[in-house]
Formats: C-alpha cells, sequence, structure tokens
C-alpha cells in the first residue's frame, strides 16, 4: 500500500526542534525527506546526551524516518552543489535566522530561479515588525504568544506548559502550510513561500484567551474561580474557562501526580453527589444549578476531593466513568512510556538504533486508512551521502576529494 506522500521529496535544512518536528511528520506520512546538516551535524546530535559518542534522544526522537546528507554551504563548491540539488525536490524546509538563507546567495528568487515549482517553508521566531530579529526559544514564544500570562495560579509567576507549543506546536502548523501549498501547485504549477512564525503558532494555540480578554469588557469571567479581576484575563490554575468548570482533585495516596481531572457539566452533577455521598446536594437551591455553583467552584472540588482522596485515581476513574463524568488521571511521563494502549495505538513506539540500540520514541498522531506509519530510526551524520550524491547527482568520483576539502 503507497504512502500518502510518496514521491514528495524534502530537502530538510532544520535543526533542533520546530522544524525537525515538521520535516518528521512528513517523513511518516511518505515523503522522502533528505536532511541536509552541515558536516558538523545538527546541533542536537551531541545536546543532552544520555550516551556518550551516540547521537541523542533529543536527535533521534525529531528525526525518524529521514535520510542524512552533509553538505558545508560556506564553500562555492558546497553551494554549486546545492544548486544541483534544489531542482531534485518538492520542498526545502529551513528555520535559520532571519536572512541566513539570503546571506548564503539564496533568495526567494534565486531559489525560485533554480526551482520554480519548490515550496519553500521557513520557520522564524516572529513575523514582520519590531520582534523580527529577536532570538526565539520554546519559551520565548509562549512568553510572547499569551500562553505563559495565562498560565499558572492567581498568586504566582507565569508559567510555561510543558507541551512545546512554541516548538513542536509550529511544526504541524507548518506542516498544514506545506500540505496546502503543495496542493495549490497542482492547480497553478507554481512553488511558493510558506513561512510561519513561533509567536503566531502559539496566539493560535492560545485563541480562547483573546476571547476572553475581550469578554472582559462585559465585567468578570464567571467561569473563572478567580475572585477578582483586573484588566487582563487573568492566571486561573487548573480552571479551563470554559463553559464547563474543570479541576484537578488530589487521590490516594497522595503523590504528585495522584490526581484526576474532573468536569462538572449540568447532567453530573446530580451522579457526582451520590458518589462523594452528599445526595442532598442535588436538590439544593444553593447547590442544584450551574449558576448557584458558580461563586463557589473552589468549594465545590473541594467537596469531592475530600472524597476522591480515599481513593487511588483509578478508581475514580473507573467510579466517575461509570456514571459518563468526563475526567482523566493525571498521567506521569513514566505512566505514558509504560501505557499499554498508546503502545496498542503506536504513539509509543520502540525503535532500534545501530549506535544506540533500542529507544522508545512517540508516533505519528495523524491516522490515515489507506497510508500506514512505519516509525523508523533516524539517520547516522552523513549516511546517505553515497546514495545522494553519487547515485543521484553522479559524484561518485568525487566523494573522497570533497570530503577532504571539507565540502561534504
Amino acid at each position: 500500500m503507497g504512502k500518502a506522500l510518496e514521491g514528495v521529496r524534502v530537502l530538510d535544512m532544520t535543526h533542533v526542534q520546530s522544524g525537525p518536528s515538521c520535516t518528521q511528520i512528513l517523513a511518516w506520512l511518505g515523503a522522502d525527506v533528505v536532511k541536509l546538516e552541515a558536516p558538523g551535524g545538527d546541533i542536537t546530535r551531541k545536546q543532552l546526551r544520555d550516551l556518550p559518542d551516540v547521537d541523542s534522544l533529543y536527535f533521534t526522537m525529531l528525526n525518524c524516518n529521514k535520510r542524512s546528507i552533509t553538505l558545508n554551504l560556506k564553500s562555492e563548491e558546497g553551494k554549486r552543489i546545492f544548486t544541483e540539488l534544489l531542482p531534485r525536490f518538492d520542498v526545502l524546509a529551513e528555520n535559520f535566522g532571519p536572512g541566513a538563507i539570503d546571506r548564503m546567495g539564496f533568495t526567494w528568487d534565486r531559489l525560485q530561479e533554480l526551482n520554480p515549482r519548490l515550496i519553500f517553508a521557513s520557520i522564524k521566531g516572529f513575523g514582520e515588525g519590531p520582534y523580527t530579529h529577536f532570538k526565539a526559544y520554546e519559551v520565548v514564544a509562549q512568553a510572547m504568544g499569551g500562553s505563559m500570562s495565562t498560565t499558572g495560579f492567581e498568586d504566582g509567576p507565569p508559567l510555561a506548559t510543558g507541551a512545546q507549543i512554541g516548538d513542536s506546536g509550529t511544526g504541524i502548523h507548518t506542516v498544514a502550510g506545506i500540505l496546502a501549498a503543495l496542493f495549490q501547485r497542482e492547480h497553478t504549477g507554481r512553488g511558493q513561500r510558506v513561512t510561519v512564525a513561533m509567536q503566531h503558532a502559539v496566539l493560535n494555540l492560545a485563541r480562547v484567551k483573546l476571547r476572553d480578554q475581550q469578554r472582559l469588557s462585559h465585567g468578570p469571567l464567571k467561569e473563572y474561580p478567580n475572585e477578582e479581576f483586573g484588566d487582563t484575563v487573568p492566571r486561573s490554575g487548573n480552571a479551563s474557562g470554559g463553559g464547563q468548570p474543570g479541576w484537578a482533585v488530589k487521590c490516594a495516596p497522595g503523590g504528585p501526580n495522584d490526581y484526576i481531572y474532573v468536569i462538572v457539566q449540568p447532567v453530573g452533577w446530580e451522579p457526582i453527589t451520590r458518589l462523594i455521598g452528599r445526595p442532598e446536594l442535588a436538590e439544593d437551591p444553593e447547590w442544584a444549578t450551574p449558576e448557584a455553583r458558580l461563586n463557589k467552584l473552589d468549594k465545590m472540588f473541594q467537596l469531592i476531593e475530600d472524597w476522591s482522596i480515599g481513593h487511588g485515581k483509578w478508581e475514580v476513574l473507573a467510579k466517575l466513568n461509570e456514571h459518563n463524568i468526563p475526567c482523566g488521571p493525571i498521567l506521569s511521563t513514566k505512566e505514558i512510556i509504560e501505557d499499554e494502549s498508546l503502545a496498542a495505538n503506536e504513539m509509543v513506539v520502540k525503535v532500534d538504533h545501530p549506535e544506540r540500540g533500542e529507544f522508545t520514541t512517540v508516533g505519528c498522531p495523524i491516522k490515515l486508512s489507506d497510508s500506514p506509519v512505519d516509525v523508523d530510526r533516524s539517520p547516522l551524520l552523513g549516511e546517505h551521502n553515497e546514495e545522494v550524491y553519487a547515485r543521484e547527482l553522479g559524484l561518485g568520483e568525487q566523494l573522497a576529494g570533497l570530503k577532504a576539502k571539507g565540502v561534504i
């Protein structure tokens, strides 16, 4: 059975996380992704190593299913080889700092001359304007995209989320842009630029907070547990701020992840009152309706926690699900990596690596009925130099000389 992106070729000049997370998804979906690295390799090959002289998990978990070639684009010969490579690809992806590709001599106009059908995908920290040349990292994007100011507890500092919404969140936005450009090319025959800024991607993921910022002009946000409101959306702990109140309540034995997140829908209140041993609250006018409970959400969840603390989170999960009450246990990273259902859904996958041995990685979250995903290992540095340069470009006799001169 063929893959969805079979026949699409991607020249991957990305590094670290935002770009590689994008191109890895394209590779999972069947594209031939050739990772072009400087002779020293992607910096993450050596970062956060747990084994000496072996590609780090940082690298291997973001570069599965790709091939690797090396090329020194600071050399004139390297640039010449690049111009020979480019027409053979559908997509060029990069996440260098602003203007870096231009300084190499490959402006968008030049790239179009070399390959008019090229999709040129760029990930940057920020859009055009005063922030354009600022350096961007994951948490910088969270800070400037609206996430951190609304994450944390009311009386505490702004917090980053553990989910990499700045890097991998931008990567998946870029996947969407590349696929749209490829589809449009079917009609126009022309390539185009795809640009995604990390700040913009985070903002898109934090849109509900901009919704609530506008709602503030009409009074306090009743769905929030906060007692006071200023002129900005406050941090509200584990409250979603949505139409149905939710909170993480503690379970036995009281460890750092012995919690379950519970959402109280109107229809769920009556069975919850029976579970917690307070059935009279289902009819009490002070508690019976969502409107009555809004001004005492903290007390409501305390009542639930007074019950849940006597049971383990899996037992609480079972009891709540018997009554179709939305909830979910807080899963630690250890529990996730050992979760049988995630393994069965190929979201936690074991991969063999020639140097590191077996490691566990995240599988593809996008499931297509006619394009199953095989998760293959990440490439060694320059592993496919001969395959690409010799067989595709006919440079076999020159490889030794190119390597001796530091071109590859």
